[in-house]
């Protein structure tokens, strides 16, 4: 079975983030690998307030990954997401192959801007 590219927004327990950034980025990265995939992005999306408290919380921290993996992996991946307890809340999602590249890129800042790319076809006077 072919492997499909997925992101998933992650919101974590900001304290928890907070005191160890490094770590729960591992986490994250090592739970996706436990489960058969490979990261393709993987960074901090935001920190903000909640429009309701969950666990308790009235801010949560935004992760945006991009991963390949098998889809009969993720029904494990979801249920180890849901029991780990930094993870508030989290949502997957298949991204169409089309547009894999282009979110990869803009995920790790690689994308240009439209007027970058027209300035740089622009011939020079």
């Amino acid at each position: 079975m072919a492997a499909n590219c997925y992101d998933c927004f992650f919101l974590l327990d900001s304290n928890k983030y907070n005191r160890d950034p490094g770590g729960v980025a591992a986490a994250i990265e090592a739970t996706i690998k436990e489960h058969g995939g490979e990261i393709l992005a993987s960074r901090l999306w935001e920190e903000r307030k909640l429009a309701y408290p969950i666990n308790g919380q009235n801010k949560g921290t935004y992760w945006l990954t991009y991963f390949n993996m098998e889809g009969n992996n993720l029904v494990d991946f979801n249920r180890t997401c849901a029991l780990d307890n930094k993870i508030m809340r989290h949502l997957v999602t298949k991204v169409d192959p089309r547009l894999v590249d282009t979110l990869v890129a803009h995920a790790t800042g690689q994308a240009e801007t439209e007027e970058e790319s027209a300035e740089e076809a622009a011939p020079a006077s």
